[in-house]
């Protein structure tokens, strides 16, 4: 790769039409490829394409990359440039707006394909990848992917201040044979022709712009979305797409980035705090926010000692970690009210024996972004701790952000950790998590890849967006604060508990909820939530209820609620109960069709 890496760099000389001078960037690292306008095309197509052969199917693999394109136009009619994203994969602009790097071709996700004559086709398991900053002119093709971007993904694989120009955008790859199944996603700040739905069991749009949404399956919500469809939910048999629709994202802040100024200096800009937004950040204008200089991070690379980046940020450096693994014996400690944490190109963290990963302390501001944490094989009380608990010094006008941050249990390698992510601070936006117990891979099993609960909320007026939690063996979340939100929450129950009495809330009570907001809590906004049962060891499991929450919420607390029995041929048990013991039960008798609750109480 070091190879690729000098070509990728031989170029990064002026382009008078931006007003550039030669860009010299920081030391990356040698899986951060930065690509120039100069480049050709085939020298670009044959760097990423060395790359994406070796990442398409490399679900557990080791190696990360960032292909970082500086601002300019790549490809051309005629010369169109066509990549393939694959697993650990961050592809993004250089420019201070989307539109200053154009794409005109492709950058596509497509189905993996599986069975003795690949026919098996399908995007369930395509993580870990993203897209952002940049315009896609889609052209070029002449096949059946002509006409649209195909961004065929599912968790942990979000589009971000992408330009979608020329054609449409698919959510599905139906160009492969198969069932062509996707499950989950999550698009923002972006601006897009038509949208294919497709076979996305859930998606969550937040504040963009769309030329339209096609079809629905079982839980579709936008929040913020200039041209989204209409609120909808139930579905009826005169229209059958589940959407939630909320005009206005309450409040947000968009994932800060990299970017080349005009003086070709390397920067992180950091966007403002909206409130009540809709519709992009930048498509009156520049991006409200402001710039931090490249030589205010710590840029860090896997081999860097913990008690390095620990001091860098002490003495009040910003973060950056380039792609790799981090073996940590300790916690990154980020103690500085609005210290910026940027993961590039997926940069994990595995605790060595037992630490904790990474601690926030209890200051306003903090930003964090890019990153996945693994569980090692020492259990771990907790793998990301974000402040301290009751000490309530958050600031609402300067609200924390983890965004684009990822945990995993076990898959990649056997992996155990009580709790993946606590959030104890008050004002803290949670923007596209997904917290996951491996249903597959290295490590698995139900003492194997132990587990209790995803996310834990203990803070105050904390807003979720994009709530992905899967497989945990106790409660999956636990919202203990008050004046909290979550817009979009997406489960599926653990597959493998080996018995009823081994997966019980209480004596007589039937297995754990998804979401519990705890009896404490007098205030709690929901929307758009799903919980799914798949149990697979052969007897039947049972969880009383997917949602339960205190009965003496205000009216409307929960809205568009929906549970559904995946398999009726492989899978057994279900859920009873959507909320509370109301809504109804989803199991074999119903199999495949959701069970809702529009609102509760």
């Amino acid at each position: 790769m070091h190879l690729l890496r000098r070509l990728a760099l031989c170029c990064l000389f002026s382009i008078g039409s931006l007003g550039l001078v030669r860009a010299t960037p920081p030391d990356f690292g040698p899986n951060v490829m930065i690509f120039n306008p100069s480049m050709s095309t085939s020298q670009i197509e044959t760097a990423v394409n060395a790359i994406a052969n070796q990442q398409v199917s490399n679900q557990f693999g080791t190696q990360r990359y960032a292909l970082l394109f500086m601002p300019g136009t790549y490809g051309a009619t005629g010369s169109p440039l066509t990549l393939q994203v694959g697993y650990y994969t961050e592809v993004a602009g250089l420019g201070a707006s989307p539109t200053d790097v154009t794409i005109n071709g492709h950058v596509d996700s497509y189905n993996q394909c599986f069975g003795s004559n690949s026919t098996d086709c399908i995007a369930l398991d395509n993580f870990w990848r993203s897209l952002s900053n940049l315009t896609i002119n889609v052209t070029g093709l002449t096949d059946c992917r002509a006409s649209a971007e195909f961004w065929a993904v599912s968790q942990a694989a979000p589009m971000r201040r992408v330009n979608i120009t020329g054609g449409n955008l698919t959510l599905q790859d139906y160009c492969t044979a198969g069932p062509q199944f996707a499950s989950g996603g999550f698009i923002a700040d972006s601006n897009t022709g038509f949208i294919i739905n497709g076979s996305q069991q859930q998606f969550l749009v937040r504040n963009s712009n769309i030329g339209g949404w096609s079809n629905g399956v079982w839980n579709q919500v936008f929040s913020g979305v200039n041209g989204a469809p209409p609120q909808n939910f139930p579905p009826t048999k005169a229209n059958p797409n589940p959407y939630t629709t909320l005009p206005q994202s309450p409040v947000t802040r968009e994932k800060p980035f990299l970017y080349v100024d005009s003086a070709g200096n390397f920067n992180v800009f950091v966007p403002a705090l909206q409130k009540n937004s809709s519709g992009t950040s930048w498509a009156s204008g520049p991006t409200p926010g402001s710039s931090i200089p490249i030589t205010d991070f710590f840029i860090a690379k896997p081999t860097d000692n913990l008690g390095a980046i620990n001091s860098a940020l002490a003495r009040g450096k910003h973060l950056i970690l380039t792609p790799g693994i981090y073996s940590l014996d300790g916690p990154i400690h980020v103690l500085r009210r609005d210290t910026v944490v940027l993961g590039l190109g997926f940069p994990t963290l595995v605790p060595k024996q037992g630490n904790v990963s990474m601690t926030v302390a209890d200051v306003p501001g903090v930003k964090l972004s890019g990153l996945l944490f693994d569980a090692g094989t020492v259990n771990s009380p907790v793998l990301l701790q974000v402040g301290t608990p009751n000490a309530h010094k958050s600031d609402p006008n300067d609200p924390s952000l983890l965004s684009d941050v990822f945990f995993r249990i076990g898959g990649a390698t056997p992996g155990k950790a009580t709790v993946s992510l606590v959030v104890n601070s008050d004002n803290v936006i949670l923007d596209d998590i997904w917290a996951w117990r491996a249903d597959h891979g290295n490590g698995v099993g139900w003492t194997g890849n132990t587990a209790d609960t995803g996310v834990i909320v203990n803070g105050d007026n904390v807003t979720a967006y994009g709530l992905f939690v899967e497989h945990y063996q106790k409660y999956e979340v636990m919202w203990n604060g008050n004046g909290g939100a979550d817009i979009f929450f997406q489960n599926e129950m653990p597959y493998d508990p080996p018995s009823q009495t081994a997966w019980m809330e209480a004596p007589g009570v039937d297995g754990w909820a998804a979401f519990k907001v705890a009896n404490t809590v007098t205030s709690f906004k929901g929307y758009g939530m799903g919980s799914y049962s798949f149990f697979n060891q052969g007897v039947n499991i049972f969880a009383a209820n997917a949602f339960e929450v205190p009965v003496t919420l205000p009216t409307a607390s929960l809205n568009d609620l929906l549970t559904i029995f995946l398999d009726a041929t492989n899978g057994s048990g279900g859920i009873l109960n959507v909320v509370n013991g109301s809504g109804g039960s989803s199991t074999s008798a119903n199999a495949d069709t959701p069970v809702t609750v529009v609102s509760y109480p």
